[in-house]
């Protein structure tokens, strides 16, 4: 059966910085991503198989089991690349209504990832490009990585719906696509009417925003067969420290 999908407009490297300025998203492809990430493609399509290795998320208050993931935390300046010692996620219900206030202690991305040269390259690469877009001293640099299944027959991206995530920029990658329908991506001025719908479905494609300027969701993902599921890396720079609980604690 043959699925249909929009297929974002693409904005080439050598505008990528206009054109965020402009619009507030860019839409990049893979080949992109590796000159940004100055690696070869292959050695970031080698990341891949380290999505087949995510616990269940435990926090979804909707009662799924659709949703698995890792997540790390890194401060860059310049070329220095910081892993921070591992920390909770929080958003306040301001940016998550259904997730935020609470303190969630995901897994941490696992080690051989986080010490993978590409893996590294491809952080400093996105540090780098919005430094030239809006020069920072050190970026606060949280990354993500999901897998949204159809274990129950459907499975939410973002369940909390139309958001922002309260940080400069955010970088939503999709790493792979198996036996589904679904998973559109929706992006909308925040303080506008003018939004885009399209299918990210090359993997390790991009979406960059503004996340000051711009709100994002993903629809709902169906299994095409008797499973599939949707892999992606999210990774959010802040340029005035991480996002914290106000009464933080240490696990």
């Amino acid at each position: 059966m043959t699925i249909a999908m929009l297929s974002p407009p693409l904005t080439p490297k050598n505008e990528l910085i206009q054109s965020l300025r402009t619009n507030g998203f860019v839409v990049v492809t893979a080949e992109t991503v590796a000159e940004i990430a100055k690696v070869d493609l292959f050695d970031l399509q080698a990341l891949t198989i380290f999505w087949d290795d995510l616990p269940r998320d435990p926090y979804l208050k909707d009662g799924g089991r659709y949703r698995y993931r890792r997540h790390a935390s890194y401060e860059i300046k310049g070329d220095s690349f910081l892993s921070v010692p591992h920390r909770a996620h929080w958003q306040s219900v301001d940016y998550n209504a259904l997730h935020g206030g609470i303190e969630r202690w995901f897994e941490p991305i696992q080690s051989q990832l986080n010490n993978n040269a590409a893996w590294k390259s491809l952080l400093l690469g996105m540090a780098h490009l919005l430094s030239s877009l809006k020069p920072v001293n050190t970026w606060f640099v949280e990354a993500h990585e999901f897998r949204i299944d159809t274990t129950d027959g459907i499975g939410r991206p973002t369940p909390e719906g139309a958001h922002r995530d309260g940080h400069d920029f955010v970088a939503v990658f999709i790493v792979d696509r198996v036996g589904i329908k679904g998973g559109e991506t929706r992006v909308f001025e925040a303080n506008g009417s003018t939004g885009l719908r399209f299918t990210l479905s090359q993997p390790w494609s991009l979406l960059l925003m503004n996340d000051e300027r711009m709100i994002h969701e993903s629809t709902p993902i169906q299994p095409v067969g008797e499973h599939g599921h949707r892999d992606t890396l999210v990774l959010t720079f802040r340029s005035n420290g991480f996002q914290d609980s106000p009464i933080r604690s240490q696990q």
